[in-house]
């Protein structure tokens, strides 16, 4: 096959397409708005461009018949790929490049009580983590990843839901503000990835290190790779073990780095900053007290 033949879909999804060429648009049109540097731009194209070639092109192919590729794919979708898009922090430039009357239209369904309790439902510091996990252990039920896998319909589903389970999660993981206004305490952004990672990790392992075949699924369709199901099934929990942990691990370092920073600018908690404003006034009129007793 030639190079170019790996772009073709294997499964061509119009949704996805508009989705993709929704968001390009967006940051295209936003960019003219607000400035957006090359490490950003760099995050967001980098990021968009593994979602796309992990999702829309001929590696999905060899995910639906490799379960190492499988698990490949679905740590761009769930954790890289996501994770490189929302550290260019696309929000505020997406915004800026919808027409000015759906910017308005957003604004006022955000404040609706509708739109308030979706907001607090999609940036949930309990709820988004636990659901972050969960959508990668629930799939790796032998029996649900049976029929995920053979039913299209679910398949989608499948990876659709770690896309946006991952982009949820990075949102409050790598969020630079204190707390509020982010929904995540600094502290607990530093802390999240650890709780997130450990699962993840001791279902890795255990796959990776169990000598029957769990996934009985790619022996029965046909393997694309020649490879015996133990040396895909080991691969695979490796895959799940390792290279996933490190990209937790770098979002952690990330958030440590945020914690740091307002650390040192004294803007970790509320409190911090209205004391920090009360000795500021404090010393502004001492200050004026002094100069007003030294004049004649």
């Amino acid at each position: 096959m030639d190079r170019l033949g790996w772009l073709v879909p294997w499964e061509f999804s119009p949704t996805l397409v508009a989705a993709f060429l929704a968001a390009i648009v967006l940051f295209v049109r936003g960019q003219r708005v607000h400035r957006v540097n090359g490490a950003r731009q760099f995050l967001f194209w980098a990021g968009m461009v593994l979602l796309y070639l992990s999702l829309h092109t001929r590696v999905d192919y060899y995910a639906e018949r490799m379960f190492f590729i499988h698990r490949i794919q679905h740590l761009v979708l769930h954790h890289l790929g996501p994770l490189l898009v929302m550290a260019a922090f696309p929000g505020s430039v997406m915004r800026a490049g919808l027409p000015m009357a759906w910017r308005l239209r957003l604004r006022d369904f955000l404040r609706t009580r509708t739109g308030r309790a979706l907001v607090a439902v999609l940036t949930n510091k309990y709820f988004v983590p636990a659901l972050f996990v969960f959508l990668v252990l629930v799939w790796l039920i032998p029996s649900v990843q049976f029929y995920s896998m053979l039913d299209w319909r679910l398949y989608r589903l499948m990876n659709w839901s770690v896309v946006i389970s991952g982009f949820m999660y990075w949102n409050l993981i790598l969020d630079r503000r204190p707390s509020p206004p982010a929904a995540m305490s600094p502290g607990g952004r530093v802390l999240s990835p650890v709780l997130t990672m450990a699962p993840q990790m001791v279902a890795g392992a255990v796959i990776a290190f169990t000598e029957s075949d769990i996934y009985p699924l790619f022996e029965l369709c046909g393997r694309a790779i020649a490879m015996s199901a133990q040396t895909d099934q080991t691969i695979g929990g490796l895959t799940m073990w390792i290279p996933a942990a490190m990209v937790e691990v770098f979002g952690l370092m990330v958030a440590l780095g945020t914690l740091m920073r307002l650390s040192g600018k004294g803007r970790l908690r509320p409190e911090d900053r209205q004391a920090r404003d009360r000795a500021r006034a404090r010393e502004c009129a001492e200050a004026g007290a002094d100069q007003a007793a030294a004049s004649p």
